[in-house]
């Protein structure tokens, strides 16, 4: 493939990476009022988009494939490392946000790694019922019957929001029941 070709497609693809690289870049003019989890993997998204746009502007300027090459291994290379950082950011504040709530004698919100996981559950399976179903269905009704075709899907996916529910409503220890503050002036009624 040619060399224009190429920047018109890392152009292209720069272009329409403004869905991330615009926040990213109000998260780095916000300072100090975002955490620095957000501020380091905001730097990390513009290094990759800048990347981008860079080996765009290089293969429209040389005809080697070194420079273009080069500057997307090390753009590569720069963001991933800040990347990197920015999940350490993110760790020590969540375990920073966990000892809080544990003084607080509350359970902890539903953290990223927990909502993660629930999300990949989920995604699990639907994917395995949709392949399920589609797999029943090219087999025809001479392999297994219509409502075998039907139930199997729903059991799949019955099963994973089953799991995932157990997942997201098992992290955390159990809230406290609030405190009356004046014993019987708060009956009603008296």
């Amino acid at each position: 493939m040619s060399h224009p070709v190429l920047a018109l497609g890392a152009a292209a693809l720069t272009a329409a990476g403004s869905a991330w690289y615009v926040p990213a870049l109000a998260d780095l003019r916000a300072g100090a009022d975002r955490p620095a989890s957000h501020r380091a993997a905001a730097l990390a998204c513009l290094t990759g988009w800048s990347t981008a746009a860079a080996v765009g502007v290089l293969l429209l300027v040389t005809e080697s494939w070194w420079p273009p090459c080069a500057a997307a291994s090390v753009g590569a290379a720069a963001a991933t490392g800040l990347w990197v950082r920015a999940v350490a950011h993110r760790r020590r504040g969540a375990r920073e946000a966990a000892l809080l709530w544990a003084r607080l004698g509350r359970p902890a919100p539903l953290g990223r790694s927990s909502a993660a996981f629930v999300a990949a559950v989920l995604a699990g399976g639907l994917i395995t019922a949709t392949a399920t179903a589609a797999v029943l269905w090219a087999h025809g009704r001479e392999a297994a019957p219509l409502w075998l075709t039907a139930a199997t899907p729903l059991t799949l996916v019955t099963l994973s929001l089953g799991l995932a529910l157990t997942a997201a409503h098992g992290t955390g220890t159990p809230a406290r029941p609030a405190r009356r503050a004046g014993g019987r002036h708060d009956v009603p009624g008296r």
